[in-house]
């Protein structure tokens, strides 16, 4: 993992408004919190966060924060994102210890193509994208790659089944729990045929319908004067 050092300035000022500015200025709130730490209220450049999101080891990199107290490890803990704009709203940052075991998510990436998809037509499904594991924070790896060419239309992987390359990564995830499955391709369903079978009959049911009504009204047809019956 790469040294990143991130800048936070004191959070002076609080509340909707003051949030807005800092994001006008290209800044977000955060909070700072963890083992050792006093929990303080901080200003954060937005750019140095995404920088980090998007780099290989994502929320899992450990980088440093340069607060008033000094250098401080931490990794990114929870992220508020708004749900219109998408951009970053407030930070968590953890105080962690490099020599302290912890529990990571670490994502899952399927490389290959599988045997159900490219001779049946199978679709790939990733069930689980994230698995948990414990390790020290220098040791989590970026992702955990699963081999899918061999899995066939209904085959699936487990976590029981994946390859974790070093052993001091402990997988905590459930072994039975699914991690990718190849289903069958999809059918087409052929269009119903019951409004055509309903016209077929109209013609039968018209015909019906007018023999009785025409008996009805020779039924109902008046006599005409001095008729008798033969």
């Amino acid at each position: 993992m790469s040294e990143v050092i991130v800048k936070a300035e004191e959070r002076k000022e609080f509340g909707k408004n003051a949030s807005r500015r800092l994001r006008v200025e290209g800044k977000i709130p955060a909070v700072v919190y963890g083992r050792g730490f006093e929990c303080a209220s901080v200003v954060v450049d937005s750019a140095d966060v995404i920088q980090i999101l998007l780099s290989d080891s994502g929320r899992n990199t450990i980088f440093e924060l340069e607060t008033d107290s000094g250098l401080k490890d931490v990794l990114i803990k929870d992220l508020q994102v708004d749900p219109v704009k998408g951009s970053l709203v407030h930070a968590d940052f953890l105080c962690i210890a490099k020599d302290q075991v912890m529990e990571f998510q670490v994502p899952v990436e399927p490389t290959g193509e599988a045997e159900g998809v490219k001779t049946h037509g199978g679709i790939l499904e990733v069930v689980l994208r994230e698995i948990s594991v414990e390790c020290l924070p220098m040791d989590v790896p970026d992702q955990i790659q699963v081999d899918v060419t061999d899995v066939d239309v209904g085959g699936a992987i487990r976590v029981s089944e994946l390859e974790i390359v070093s052993s001091k990564v402990k997988v905590l995830s459930d072994p039975k729990l699914v991690v990718l499955t190849v289903l069958p391709p999809r059918v087409e369903e052929e269009p119903e045929v019951v409004v055509e079978e309903e016209e077929a009959l109209e013609p039968e049911v018209i015909g019906k319908g007018k023999a009785e009504e025409e008996q009805a009204e020779g039924a109902e047809a008046p006599k005409e004067p001095g008729e008798t019956k033969e």
